[in-house]
């Protein structure tokens, strides 16, 4: 029995953005030029996306320059208030983010890219077609348990231009905190 909807296939453009970063400016998918745009579905108060938030800063800033980084929190504030603007401005800041943390108040981002999890990743190729979808790592929650580094290994292997091994992995984390009405349709 199906309970979620099918992610967004390998292969698939990255559905355009505009949304509001923590830093005050407006962002879209056109404005990461890299060549590598990462998507990240996050949030504040979900303890893997705790969990990995210095490995996600760490990957930014070694591959700064070759892959775009982005956060997006698309969690309804309503009803998880600790995921609102402010507590936004707050971790990003507390967090050193090298990269911008945008807001998805009506979650149509998140429904577009088809995250169902905190953290989930998405990475993009040069001409934003889909490559890589799932997880961080293989310990979502201890660092110091990783085998193997599975979002560094597909980025390193999109950047020598070869196909990933594995494209789709399970990203293991919190659900998407969807307002009433928005919960995706399982197809």
């Amino acid at each position: 029995m199906k309970t979620q909807p099918d992610p967004l296939p390998i292969g698939a453009q990255a559905p355009a953005f505009d949304l509001e970063g923590t830093d005050g400016r407006r962002h879209r998918l056109e404005h990461f030029a890299a060549e590598l745009f990462v998507y990240v579905q996050a949030c504040n108060h979900c303890p893997y996306v705790v969990a990995n938030v210095d490995r996600l800063t760490q990957l930014a800033r070694t591959f700064a320059g070759r892959a775009d980084f982005v956060f997006v929190n698309s969690n309804d504030a309503d009803t998880y208030p600790d995921d609102g603007p402010e507590a936004m401005r707050v971790f990003a800041e507390q967090h050193g983010l090298p990269f911008p943390y945008l807001r998805d108040p009506d979650q149509s981002v998140a429904q577009a890219y088809r995250t169902q999890r905190t953290p989930e990743v998405l990475v993009f190729d040069r001409q934003r077609s889909l490559r890589y979808h799932g997880r961080i790592d293989d310990s979502p929650k201890d660092p110091d348990a990783v085998t193997e580094e599975t979002l560094r290994t597909a980025m390193e292997t999109m950047l020598a231009g070869r196909p990933v091994a594995e494209p789709e992995t399970f990203a293991m984390g919190c659900t998407a905190k969807w307002k009433p009405g928005n919960v995706p349709e399982v197809g």
